[in-house]
């Protein structure tokens, strides 16, 4: 879904944005922890990032990306 000749520029948002938000799932789960005092719903807690990535991805149309990919490539 990537158009040729421009892997660099995504590979380079897609690395940003990997180092940028690493630190929310280890905040999240040291928050729970803190409050709750409970390692299950520190773990539980968890399920948060699960469920919106999986929301995310299910309104990908990667057909229509592919055919973007192809029209601006």
């Amino acid at each position: 879904m990537i158009p040729k000749g421009r892997e660099a520029e995504y590979f380079s948002l897609y690395e940003i944005g990997d180092k940028g938000t690493s630190w929310f799932c280890p905040l999240l789960f040291g928050l729970a922890l803190q409050y709750t005092g409970s390692y299950r719903l520190a773990i539980l807690s968890l399920l948060v990032f699960f469920a919106a990535g999986m929301a995310v991805l299910r309104r990908v149309d990667v057909k229509a990306g592919a055919r973007d990919a192809e029209e601006a490539g």
